[in-house]
């Protein structure tokens, strides 16, 4: 079967697959090396490891594994490249970041075919985040002939001048969902500040960070710029963040990983990004559009597997509506398509990893213990049809789930379950809403629908989370700030804000008028 994607030419599994299988092929033929100083390079001692697709955890790939040793050879190179970068004007670094967007745009068929495989997202999903790469590149290129700017400041016998500057080589750690965009959306920033990198992308998803560095060398950025190691995060990640020629890292991934690497860089002093994990709300009033709520909900826990810090799941509904709600989003929810990720109709596709499939089902057993309903869902897929690799026997799939029910004191309420798993609460009053919402270690994002305006700047503002959407699913300004807090992060990016990170903020003062010295050895 064909099916038309916005106007575009018809595709097919078939034929993703058959392109799928064109674009892999380089990975079969040898392995995945790493890049360290303008050079493509194996692992000092030679070791790599094993890439499976989650599709039927069938081998895609041999990687190299990264030691000290190359992660030495890598900070090193950054180090030492970081002058000239750092020294050359933003406008000649934009160019070469457009230059970079470009090529992402050329190639975001091969990327986004080759990460759906990689991560078992659903190419639906796969298609807008290689483009969201090339946007991420295009938004800070712009930015980057400002970069350094910064304020003056007046007082009545002195003058501030304050600019910015890059702080060095900086080490960025990217996880396994949506590898690609996010891994643009922390190096595209740095390069625009005129930082060096060395980037160790997860080792669960590797392949387009191979590609990302491949672009980036031929859009004509200098060697030693932009660094890749793979490897494990206990041992290539480790290295890299007790690294002393690493100033700072930047880190999207797992809470408890944070909290590793923060002990792990404390002997160094660096600086950190983190974006973390979330338990995010999704607050239904009954004034609210309950069916633009209810698609709202189903997107943000559904979509991209359910594998997102972002996502919407725990669902609190107001008391009244609670039931009509729910059963709202049972018949829509079971609608939606569990399938091979390289089939355009498909929203769900395989959880990324054996491990992670066990995680996250363990939570049937769970919600069952806990007195809660499995209203929908509940039980793994074992019958999706595909012939890549002669079959999707994996059994990494599983159905959109919702939970009813529940209350906030629950595990399938506190904990990240990271997949596409919802628990609905029930509410009574716009102050009980408030104290649910916040009652978990998390508070990266939350989703508010309410028809009074009031009501909305009420909520909002008490909320505990970085980021708040207002009758809205997630939709990125790239110009606004990105982040958590509590347990989900520390920082911002997006705008300005990602430059607070890669640069320092140096002050002058000019006296403008002689003043009084204190003369102490009078």
């Amino acid at each position: 079967m064909r099916v038309l994607i916005r106007g575009r030419k018809a595709v097919s599994l078939q034929e993703n697959l058959q392109k799928a299988e064109k674009y892999l092929k380089r990975f079969k033929d040898k392995p995945i090396l790493n890049h360290i100083n303008g050079q493509d390079m194996p692992a000092s001692d030679g070791k790599t490891f094993e890439v499976i697709s989650p599709i039927d955890l069938k081998p895609i790939a041999q990687t190299a594994h990264g030691t000290k040793a190359d992660i030495d050879s890598a900070a090193t190179a950054a180090k030492e490249a970081f002058q000239e970068w750092a020294g050359i004007s933003g406008v000649a670094r934009k160019k070469i970041l457009h230059k970079i967007a470009d090529i992402i745009e050329a190639r975001a068929e091969e990327i986004s075919l080759v990460e759906s495989v990689d991560t078992g997202q659903a190419i639906r999903f796969m298609a807008k985040a290689a483009i969201r790469g090339a946007e991420n590149f295009r938004y800070f290129a712009d930015m980057a002939p400002t970069a350094r700017d910064g304020q003056s400041l007046y007082n009545e016998s002195q003058i501030n001048i304050t600019s910015r500057k890059p702080i060095g080589a900086i080490g960025i750690i990217t996880p396994w969902n949506t590898p690609f965009m996010l891994s643009t959306w922390k190096i595209a920033p740095a390069l625009a500040s005129g930082c060096t990198i060395v980037h160790k992308p997860a080792e669960l998803s590797p392949l387009t960070a191979r590609l990302l560095v491949e672009i980036a060398t031929e859009a004509g950025l200098p060697k030693g710029v932009w660094n890749l190691v793979n490897g494990m995060g206990e041992d290539t990640g480790r290295a890299l963040t007790e690294h002393e020629a690493i100033k700072a890292i930047a880190f999207v991934g797992e809470s408890r990983t944070g909290t590793m690497i923060t002990k792990q860089g404390a002997d160094t002093l660096k600086r950190y990004h983190f974006e973390l994990g979330g338990k995010n709300p999704v607050i239904v009033f009954a004034n609210s559009d309950l069916e633009r709520a209810a698609d709202a909900a189903i997107f943000m826990i559904y979509s991209l597997n359910g594998e997102r810090c972002t996502s919407s799941s725990r669902l609190l509904v107001e008391e009244s509506i609670y039931d009509e709600f729910t059963l709202m989003v049972v018949s829509k929810a079971k609608n939606i398509k569990v399938g091979h990720p390289l089939d355009p109709k498909t929203v769900i596709g395989p959880l990324i990893h054996p491990t992670h499939f066990d995680k996250v089902t363990s939570y049937f057993d769970i919600a069952k213990a806990e007195g809660a309903t499995i209203a929908l869902g509940g039980e793994p897929v074992q019958d999706i049809e595909s012939n890549f690799h002669g079959n999707c026997s994996g059994n990494c799939y599983v159905p959109p789930t919702l939970f009813t029910n529940a209350h906030n004191k629950m595990r399938i309420a506190q904990e990240e379950i990271f997949g596409p798993v919802l628990t609905a609460i029930p509410f009574k009053t716009e102050q009980d809403a408030i104290n649910i919402a916040n009652d978990v270690d998390y508070g990266l994002a939350a989703y508010l629908w309410t028809d009074n305006t009031q009501q909305a700047l009420r909520v909002s503002d008490a909320l505990e989370a970085g980021m708040v959407w207002v009758n809205s699913e997630n939709l990125r300004h790239l110009p606004s700030p990105f982040g958590g807090m509590k347990y989900s992060g520390i920082g911002r990016d997006g705008g300005d804000w990602s430059f607070d990170f890669y640069m320092e903020t140096k002050n002058i003062g000019f006296a403008t008028k002689p003043h009084k010295i204190p003369q102490l050895g009078a």
